[in-house]
C-alpha cells in the first residue's frame, strides 16, 4: 500500500512537472516584453544552477564528467542557445499556445526522422502511416486549410518549427553521452551557454535591472526554479524510477497545459485547429514510440 501510494505520489509530481514545462511558454511570452533572448537566456541559467546544483548534490550526483561527455556538453550548448533564441522569438511574435501544441508534439517527430536519416533506425510500415498522421497534425496546427502562403511560412511559425528540429538535434547530442548522468550533463550544459552567452551576446552591465517588477521575477523564477530544476529534476528520477516508456507518456500533457495556461494567463484564443492538430500529432507520438498510456503493470518506487 505504501508503494502504491508513492507512486500515486510521484504520478503527482510529474503531472506538476509537465504543468511547469507547459507553464514555460507562458512564461516566455510574457518575459518578452521586459528582456531579449540573450538576457532571458543568462537570468534563467542562473537561478536554474543556483538551485540545481544542491538538487544534485542531495542526489549524489556527482560533477565528475568524462572528455567525451565534456565535448559534447560543448556541442549541445551552443545548440541550446540557437533553440532558445527560436524559442523565444517565436513566443514574442507568435502565441504561446501555439508554440508550446506546435514544439513540444513535433519534437518526438522530428527526433525519430532524424535518427532514420542519419543513424539506421529502422522504419516499418506504422511509422510511416505515424509520420503521415503527424505531418496531418503539423499542419492542421499551421492551419494551412485556410491560410496564405505568406501566413503559413510566418516569421513565428519558422522560428517554431526551427527550434523543434534543435531540441530533437540537442535530445540525440545528449544521449550520445553514455557515462554521465543527464542531470549532470544538463548542469554543465547550462554553465557552458551562460559562459558563451556572456562572451559574445551579453553585456550585464548594461542589462536595465530598474524596470524589472514582480511580474517580472514571478515569471522569471518560475521558468528557472519550476519549470527547468523542479520539472527536469522530477522527468529525470521518474526515468530511472518507472523507466522511459511509462515517464514518456506524461510528456503528453504538455501542449495540453500550454494550451490552457495560455488561455487562463494570456487570454490567447484556441482554434479548433490547433487542438485537432495536437490531437494527430501526438497520435503520431504514441505510435512512433510505442508508447503506452494506460498500463497493467504493476511499478515499484523504492
Amino acid at each position: 500500500m505504501e508503494q502504491q501510494t508513492n507512486k500515486n505520489l510521484f504520478y503527482f509530481l510529474l503531472f506538476l512537472a509537465m504543468a511547469g514545462w507547459g507553464g514555460s511558454w507562458v512564461n516566455a511570452k510574457v518575459l518578452s516584453n521586459y528582456i531579449n533572448e540573450y538576457e532571458l537566456i543568462f537570468f534563467r541559467n542562473i537561478f536554474t544552477l543556483v538551485t540545481l546544483a544542491p538538487v544534485l548534490v542531495y542526489m549524489k550526483k556527482y560533477f565528475v564528467i568524462s572528455k567525451k561527455s565534456l565535448g559534447l556538453v560543448i556541442l549541445a550548448s551552443v545548440v541550446m542557445i540557437v533553440y532558445m533564441k527560436c524559442y523565444f522569438l517565436g513566443t514574442k511574435y507568435g502565441t504561446a499556445s501555439l508554440g508550446g501544441s506546435l514544439v513540444t508534439s513535433l519534437i518526438p517527430i522530428n527526433t525519430f526522422i532524424i535518427m532514420a536519416l542519419f543513424f539506421g533506425k529502422k522504419i516499418e510500415r506504422k511509422h510511416i502511416f505515424a509520420l503521415f498522421l503527424g505531418a496531418l497534425g503539423v499542419m492542421t496546427i499551421l492551419d494551412v486549410w485556410s491560410f496564405s502562403i505568406e501566413q503559413i511560412f510566418s516569421i513565428d511559425n519558422l522560428y517554431f518549427l526551427s527550434a523543434s528540429v534543435l531540441w530533437a538535434l540537442l535530445t540525440i547530442i545528449s544521449s550520445r553521452s553514455t557515462n554521465t548522468s543527464p542531470m549532470v550533463f544538463t548542469f554543465y550544459m547550462y554553465v557552458i551557454t551562460t559562459i558563451i552567452v556572456m562572451i559574445f551576446f551579453l553585456d550585464v552591465t548594461t542589462i536595465a535591472y530598474e524596470k524589472f517588477d514582480s511580474i517580472f521575477w514571478l515569471n522569471i523564477l518560475s521558468l528557472a526554479i519550476v519549470s527547468t530544476t523542479f520539472a527536469t529534476s522530477i522527468y529525470f528520477v521518474g526515468i530511472e524510477k518507472l523507466g522511459a516508456n511509462e515517464v514518456s507518456s506524461f510528456i503528453f500533457l504538455v501542449p495540453f497545459f500550454a494550451i490552457i495556461l495560455s488561455v487562463i494567463f494570456l487570454g490567447e484564443h484556441i482554434s479548433y485547429s490547433i487542438i485537432i492538430g495536437t490531437i494527430l500529432t501526438l497520435s503520431a507520438v504514441k505510435i512512433l514510440n510505442n508508447i503506452k498510456i494506460i498500463r497493467k503493470a504493476k511499478t515499484k518506487i523504492v
